[in-house]
């Protein structure tokens, strides 16, 4: 099982079951919201369970981001129809047993960085 929360506590969930894909999001959308890049995992939606009502953000017609009304934690991020949501690894409590498996919108990165684990890195662009 997976659990985490937001910085302030007002938001917490819960992940029970398989949760898959743990990719670090490299597009724009994901920078600018979190303040580098982002990392999530996939888990189903019907073994997500929150507590707090997070609120949610529209940034493309294609998805939503779920995020803590009182102290602003990004969290969640949802794409239309999709029956999962991806959650923020740094939100997580305690050990995961989870490893990052790839870059995704690498194309849109920052020049500030550079990433250097060795993982597959893919080149989509927003």
């Amino acid at each position: 099982m997976l659990e985490g929360s937001c910085l302030c506590g007002a938001i917490r969930f819960t992940a029970q079951g398989a949760s898959r894909d743990p990719a670090a999001c490299h597009c724009g959308q994901c920078r600018k919201q979190s303040g580098h890049y982002w990392a999530a995992v996939q888990v189903l939606d019907e073994a997500l369970h929150i507590t707090g009502t997070p609120r949610w953000y529209a940034a493309s017609p294609a998805a939503k981001r779920g995020f803590c009304p009182t102290c602003g934690s990004f969290l969640f991020w949802k794409g239309v129809g999709d029956p999962d949501t991806g959650i923020s690894l740094g939100a997580l409590d305690g050990p995961t047993g989870l490893r990052l498996a790839r870059h995704i919108f690498i194309a849109d990165k920052g020049d500030y960085y550079e990433i250097g684990d060795g993982l597959p890195q893919e080149q989509q662009e927003t």
